[in-house]
């Protein structure tokens, strides 16, 4: 065989493929996407739990929020005053306070009190749960299946007696919790203060809410009666109590006939 034959046909495919090569790194510079370069600094100054508590998908994406003005500086909970000062230092601008939270889970029947009204032998979650009810007879209690167990990334959350309970050392408030509860039982409260609220989400009527649990709120309203400073309302046959209206005085807590009023 003529090797001329052969090494043509090489020397045209390696020019086409040093053509190309040179075509596509001319192409990356001219369609390149400049990227910030406040973005990976920011990223850095963030925890980089990646939790979502912020409402992006992760602390990349709230960096790029907050470079795009979507975002505050202050958006990351979990980083508290010194992060959001960091980040305020790299945007040029003066740092926000950041207001710290904790989460409570409204809901205090564990299985030693909550009135059990069939068996559920379904997917051990509690979205799947949710949608037969549960073996509860209460349609407001905790599932306890440990849907926002998985969501919590820094273990605050544990499954005790059939009833999710969180731990307030542990949790930064960062809120990933909240939307993985099928029943919205999880609330967020300030975590530089104690107050008092209402360890019930039933709003059934009384008499029904009475049935379905021991210590369930009927909605009588006898707290927001007592409070001296307005904080209560009941909504829905709820009891509702303001955070941050409530001076922390207790008087709703003694008088409350269900005892389910709690210091958190």
């Amino acid at each position: 065989m003529n090797t001329e034959m052969i090494i043509i046909p090489v020397i045209i495919f390696a020019s086409l493929g040093l053509v190309s090569g040179i075509l596509l790194a001319v192409a990356s510079k001219l369609f390149a996407v400049k990227t910030d370069e406040r973005i990976p600094m920011i990223t850095d100054a963030l925890p980089g739990a990646n939790c979502g508590g912020c409402g992006f998908s992760g602390c990349g994406a709230l960096a790029e929020s907050i470079v795009k003005g979507e975002a505050k500086c202050n958006a990351c909970s979990v980083g508290g005053d010194a992060v959001a000062a960091k980040i305020a230092g790299i945007m040029g601008t003066d740092a926000e306070k950041t207001v710290k939270k904790r989460a409570f889970i409204a809901c205090s029947a564990d299985s030693t009190i909550a009135k059990k009204q069939c068996d559920y032998e379904g997917a051990y979650d509690c979205l799947a749960a949710s949608v037969t009810g549960g073996e509860g007879a209460c349609r407001y209690r905790c599932l306890g299946y440990g849907n926002c167990t998985k969501a919590c990334a820094y273990g605050a959350i544990s499954v005790k007696n059939g009833v999710a309970v969180i731990d307030s050392e542990k949790c930064v408030g960062c809120g990933a919790c909240i939307e993985k509860c099928p029943r919205k039982l999880i609330r967020l409260l300030p975590a530089d203060r104690s107050v008092f609220t209402v360890g019930c989400s039933s709003r059934d009527r009384g008499a029904d809410a009475s049935k379905a649990c021991g210590i369930s709120c009927i909605g009588c309203g006898i707290c927001a009666k007592v409070c001296t400073s307005q904080a209560i309302s009941v909504i829905s046959n709820l009891a509702v109590i303001d955070p941050e209206k409530c001076t922390g005085c207790g008087t709703c807590a003694e008088k409350c006939p269900r005892h389910i009023i709690i210091r958190v």
